[in-house]
């Protein structure tokens, strides 16, 4: 999906490598795996991904230098996240934090509702956070939880998967410049962000 002229994916793997990430590893859908590899940059690793999200992680995983000790899992549909979060990110694991993630705190009331749709209680906003990626992890924590986790989980993203076995999850400060790209009125915003003079991702 061209974002301003540029893939969506390529503007993701350029802010994990302005961030400092080592090594790029891409899970594309297996039937087009050619178009990706003839629009990412050289260097790129390009591999099949699976039926569900956490099968294409397992697939990412198993492509990753075997020297690493951090990986980053990241979504290509986050193609704004500043080169920032990534450094705060890499930084978080680097003190030792296991597992990280980026948040944002929640400014909207949110509130439960029952099966007939109708309010039955407000839910405090100031323990909330908005989940982001790129998310951190030590290598072998995170390998060591896929092990562990049934060959047919799905679940949503990948703190969730440490989580389950036992791991704490940090956190660091997200960007609204992370929002992820999910319908047509979003990638719109998008390229309004990155055309205007007062956006620091002006020039990309």
């Amino acid at each position: 999906m061209p974002l301003a002229g540029r893939p969506l994916v390529c503007r993701a793997v350029d802010a994990l490598l302005d961030g400092g990430v080592a090594e790029v590893v891409v899970v594309v859908p297996a039937a087009q795996r050619a178009q990706f590899e003839a629009a990412l940059p050289t260097g790129v690793v390009v591999v099949d991904g699976g039926a569900t999200r956490t099968a294409s992680v397992r697939a990412g995983l198993a492509a990753v230098d075997p020297a690493a000790t951090a990986v980053l899992v990241h979504d290509a549909a986050r193609p704004l996240t500043p080169a920032a979060v990534v450094v705060r990110v890499l930084e978080a694991i680097a003190a030792g934090a296991p597992a990280v993630v980026p948040v944002l705190p929640v400014v909207d009331t949110t509130v439960l509702v029952d099966d007939d749709g109708l309010v039955t209680d407000a839910v405090p906003r100031a323990p909330l956070r908005r989940v982001q990626t790129p998310q951190g992890f030590d290598r072998t924590t995170l390998e060591a939880a896929y092990a562990g986790l049934d060959a047919d989980a799905d679940l949503t993203d990948d703190a969730a998967v440490v989580r389950r076995a036992g791991v704490p999850v940090a956190t660091v400060a997200g960007d609204e410049l992370c929002a992820k790209v999910t319908v047509a009125h979003d990638l719109v915003l998008a390229e309004l962000v990155l055309r205007s003079d007062d956006s620091p991702e002006a020039s990309w």
